[in-house]
């Protein structure tokens, strides 16, 4: 009986995402209708995600330690290799903090699969070793002199205690204190100690896309044309053409809708995790993993990636798999052999899937 109510959210969290990736593809299409726009790389994103997403579902259940790891090496790697000139990853040395948080992204990444990996582990010196792992990918960070990278690949490695409410309210936070810098809406001092790590060129961008987005709230300009409308953009030498912030570049280039479209697909990846069968170890991780991407999505060019966004939808699928049927697993309220807690809060009392 409880497995089936655990196959049915299961199956009802997929559909909703289903609809919300097709909203977001349909909404990009429909806002570059007649219009010389470049919808290919929301779209990129987005297909990025889902491949992403089924592959962690699948790989999470055959071999979610494996995968994990895998996952946690590859973009450890990406992220030393990214200075070189990832795809997507590129900048001046104006723009750096775009490039220096494409990279910070997928070192948290490599942070987040290697403490998911590790709280799926019954290996004592395995664990020990993965979460070595993460620390390493938390020390990568400032070798490529992003402060905000480390600080938040350490959190993820640091995070045992957690709850969805508080990721969402951090991740609204820093999207709310951007728009407020953007408006030009926060208290002198502050607004000044902010611009500092910031930098003004980063400010203006956002100003340019905050007063794109006013002059056009329903559909934006178009996906793609920031770089072609931004007086910032145009007098910046080999800029990369983008505002370095997620919601805002979804606001001036998609409008409202795909701001709204955009907050929808975080929320389901944290209803997915909310309702996973692994353990409450595995899902915090993945939460706070995700939770720092978007923080850093926020204030940077991370989603322009597309290693980033396939490593995220990765991970929230590698942490929502199902365990085989058959599968030994721990009861409700049980805990493994290493003493950690391995059911999620949320889960029926048969123990469904504990997540090895």
């Amino acid at each position: 009986m409880g497995r089936g109510r655990a196959r049915e959210r299961g199956s009802t969290s997929d559909g909703a995402g289903a609809v919300i990736l097709a909203a977001c593809a349909i909404w990009s299409l429909i806002s570059a209708a007649g219009r010389e726009t470049g919808p290919e790389g929301v779209l990129l994103a987005l297909l990025a995600v889902a491949a992403g997403f089924a592959c962690g579902r699948i790989c999470g259940t055959l071999l979610p330690v494996a995968t994990a790891t895998v996952a946690a090496v590859a973009a450890l790697l990406l992220g030393l290799l990214s200075r070189h000139g990832v795809p997507g990853a590129t900048a001046t040395t104006d723009t750096a903090p775009g490039h220096a948080g494409a990279a910070a992204a997928l070192l948290v990444l490599a942070a987040g699969a290697a403490c998911c990996a590790a709280a799926a582990s019954r290996q004592a010196p395995l664990r020990f070793a993965l979460r070595l792992l993460a620390l390493g990918a938390a020390c990568a960070a400032l070798t490529l002199r992003s402060v905000a990278g480390f600080a938040a690949a350490v959190g993820v490695l640091l995070c045992s205690l957690a709850a969805a409410r508080m990721r969402a309210l951090a991740t609204g936070l820093v999207v709310a204190t951007s728009w407020a810098v953007a408006a030009d809406a926060l208290p002198q001092g502050l607004k000044v100690s902010l611009e500092g790590p910031l930098t003004a060129h980063r400010v203006q961008l956002w100003q340019d896309a905050l007063e794109l987005a006013g002059e056009h709230p329903v559909q934006g300009i178009g996906p793609g044309r920031f770089a072609a409308l931004s007086p910032t953009v145009e007098q910046t030498v080999h800029s990369d053409g983008k505002p370095h912030s997620a919601p805002l570049q979804q606001a001036a280039e998609q409008g409202v809708t795909g701001v709204v479209l955009l907050g929808s697909s975080f929320g389901w990846l944290l209803y997915v995790l909310w309702h996973s069968p692994r353990s409450t170890a595995v899902v915090l991780t993945a939460g706070t993993t995700l939770t720092a991407l978007a923080v850093l999505a926020s204030v940077g060019n991370a989603l322009s990636l597309t290693p980033v966004t396939a490593g995220a939808g990765l991970l929230a699928g590698l942490a929502s798999a199902r365990s085989p049927i058959g599968e030994n697993t721990a009861g409700a309220g049980g805990t493994a052999d290493d003493g950690e807690d391995r059911t999620h809060g949320t889960h029926e009392p048969d123990g469904v899937g504990t997540g090895r």
